[in-house]
This record gives structure tokens, C-alpha cells and sequence, in this order.
């Protein structure tokens, strides 16, 4: 159902690989609601993905940046406000990529230059991003820009070892950006805690199977899926939440404040 949340706005999508995206999710949304956009995404994830076929649904203009270039942002923000006739509205950071989970490093055995690429990659990328809309004053007042992040910026999970640190650091990232860009031109800046969600990348992350089924069993609401995110991004997008800035919105089916659920409980009890 569409409410015309986004009619009138424009923006950026970072980071739509295939269909299992929550990018992907998120601009199919954002069509519905009536924005106007364009899409991007690194010339090696688009060969991998599938990014042309949404261009195609969305009636999207496509331009390749790699989001750890300040130069491939600067032509990325020139040429989409070109395209789109004006300053824009919203944009989504949907970036994180970790050699060393790819590669199956251990937390104890990390490749530094490695490190260094993950953080660059999903972290630093959300800095750069703000930074070159903010020297080109790409955005309108009220805008919006999001980031997706996940829960083990606050808590230990074992497998997601340099990633953690860096949605650490994006979070750390939109309070301050938030702090700057509110005061400049009441552009609000949030990050959006996920539930773990089946995408591509999260897939790749090591016993991502068993920390998805723990963290639905510890849900009251189970796990929020890639489609429910998109919804919330387009809220965090619309006028609706004007006031809302420099925050970590935990979208989690109630993760977050649990302790141990009844599920955890039977499911632990038939083990011993």
C-alpha cells in the first residue's frame, strides 16, 4: 500500500546488490511512495549483483561509485543532482564489506590492512558520503540520511569479529554527522539496527544460521525482515519524523531489551 510519503523527494540509494538486499527492498519502496532517485553501488558489486533489473523497475538512473572515494562521491552527488533537478531529500548508506570475514579470519588473527579496509569501507564510507553532500550543499533542509547497523556495536558476537567495530563506528559517526548536519541545515542523520536478515552479505558471515534462529526465538516479534526495514527507512526519509536525529534505532523485534525469552528457555531445557 502506498501512502505518497515520498512524493516530491529525491535521493541516493547506496548499496543494492539483488533482490535480498535491503537496499534493493528500500528503493522498491521508496518508487512506490513517489520519490525519485538514483542508484549506486562499486563497479565490482555491481558485475556481482543484479543492480541493472532494479534500475529497469525503478525507472533509476545507475552511477557506479566506490563509497571509499572522495572523488567517485564528488561526481556521485554532481551528476545525481544533475539527473534529478535539484538538491536532494534522502539518501541511504546500505555499505559493509569485511576481508577478513570473507577470508575466515578469527578475531585473534585479523589482518590489519584488512582491518583498516573494513572500516574504511563500512564506516569511514558514511563520513565521506556526508562530507561530499555537505561541501556541495546537496541537501535540502530536513533532509534525511540513514545507515544500516546491527546490534553487535553494543554486544559480543563471536563471527562478526572487525565488522562490530565498525558499526561502532558508523553509529559514533551519524551522532556527530547528526550534531553538524542539524545545525547547518536541519539535515537529521540516523542509523537503523537490523535484525540479522538473510541477505548476501549477511549470509556470509560465519554461524549466521544459528544467531538468526536465536535471535527469532529471543524476539517477541521474531526477526524484522528486509521488507519491514525498507518500511521503516521510508518513514526515517518522510516529513513524518522531522525530529527524529543522531539516533541508533534498534528495529529488532524487541531484541534489544530482552533478557531471555520462554523459547530460549524450552529450547535450552530440551538440550540438557
Amino acid at each position: 500500500m502506498s501512502y505518497n510519503l515520498l512524493k516530491g523527494k529525491k535521493g541516493i540509494i547506496f548499496g543494492a546488490l539483488d533482490e535480498k538486499s535491503i537496499a534493493w527492498k528500500v528503493a522498491m519502496r521508496a518508487k512506490e511512495e513517489g520519490a525519485e532517485f538514483v542508484l549506486t553501488n562499486a563497479p565490482i558489486a555491481m558485475r556481482m549483483g543484479e543492480i541493472n533489473k532494479l534500475a529497469e523497475a525503478c525507472n533509476a538512473q545507475i552511477i557506479p561509485a566506490d563509497a571509499t572515494s572522495v572523488e567517485d562521491l564528488e561526481n556521485l552527488f554532481a551528476k545525481a543532482q544533475e539527473i534529478l533537478g535539484g538538491k536532494l531529500d534522502f539518501v541511504l548508506h546500505s555499505i559493509g564489506m569485511s576481508p577478513n570475514i570473507r577470508k575466515g579470519k578469527s578475531y585473534g588473527d585479523l589482518n590489519y590492512e584488512w582491518f583498516q579496509k573494513t572500516l574504511d569501507i563500512s564506516a569511514l564510507s558514511f563520513h565521506k558520503v556526508m562530507h561530499v553532500a555537505e561541501k556541495q550543499d546537496a541537501m535540502n533542509e530536513w533532509g534525511s540520511v540513514v545507515a544500516l547497523s546491527y546490534i553487535a556495536a553494543q554486544r559480543v558476537f563471536p563471527d562478526y569479529t572487525d565488522m562490530s567495530h565498525a558499526k561502532a563506528l558508523l553509529e559514533s559517526i551519524a551522532r556527530n554527522y547528526g550534531h553538524r548536519f542539524g545545525n547547518l541545515k536541519k539535515v537529521r542523520v540516523n542509523t537503523v539496527s537490523q535484525s540479522p536478515t538473510k541477505t548476501t552479505a549477511g549470509t556470509g558471515v560465519g554461524g549466521f544460521d544459528a544467531f538468526y534462529d536465536y535471535a527469532d526465538k529471543m524476539s517477541p516479534l521474531g526477526n524484522a525482515s528486509a521488507e519491514s526495514c525498507a518500511d521503516y527507512c521510508i518513514t526515517l526519509f518522510s516529513d513524518l519524523t522531522r525530529m527524529v536525529t543522531m539516533q541508533n534505532l534498534m528495529h529488532d523485534g524487541g531484541f534489544s531489551y530482552m533478557g531471555i525469552s520462554e523459547s530460549v528457555v524450552e529450547m535450552l531445557n530440551k538440550q540438557s
